[in-house]
């Protein structure tokens, strides 16, 4: 949808960016201790995302692994915002819960709207799933910021909720957390 974004236009926005603060992990959960390591086959922190995982690919989420989960990690929840976005707040790519903290995500895992291996929340394009990343031609570099939250307990949440409910679900459950940036650009 953003690649038919005049070239000008994003390049006039490339200093509007959401920023890494308002991300769910600087902002609403900044106290929850780190300690949670997040890696992907796919991609390098702070390296590039692979093609196929974007709007200008296939569109498949990326596989996710964690480890250094704390003791007492019953489920874990994982959520993808899009800090170079030029919206007042980053863009949500992913909302996934009660995901089994043994688990990963394998490529591909988060791409449908429902699935019975976890809950899946609403993108900022308001669909369940993986929203692969669109961003503005000549807009730079976005930062996709890739959360793993260790969660005390499953959330009693329904499948589809946004942002501010998955949240307010993880207060008071969350043991520790965990990110990795992936960046996507169009030139």
């Amino acid at each position: 949808m953003l690649e038919k974004m005049p070239r000008v236009l994003g390049e006039a926005l490339s200093g509007v960016k959401a920023g890494l603060d308002g991300t769910i992990y600087h902002a609403a959960l900044s106290g929850v201790a780190e300690g949670v390591r997040v890696t992907s086959s796919a991609f390098t922190d702070r390296g590039a995302l692979p093609a196929r995982t974007t709007a200008d690919g296939d569109g498949v989420s990326p596989p996710l692994a964690w480890d250094g989960l704390p003791g007492g990690t019953v489920s874990v929840a994982v959520i993808v915002e899009d800090a170079g976005s030029p919206t007042p707040k980053p863009l949500v790519h992913l909302l996934a819960w009660n995901i089994d903290p043994a688990g990963s995500l394998t490529e591909g895992a988060a791409s449908v709207e429902e699935t019975a291996a976890f809950a899946l929340g609403k993108n900022s394009f308001l669909k369940s799933g993986w929203l692969p990343p669109d961003p503005p031609t000549g807009h730079g570099d976005h930062d996709y910021l890739f959360q793993v939250y260790a969660l005390s307990r499953r959330l009693d949440l329904e499948a589809g909720s946004g942002r501010e409910a998955v949240v307010a679900a993880m207060e008071g459950c969350t043991l520790a957390k965990g990110a990795l940036i992936g960046t996507y650009a169009r030139a």
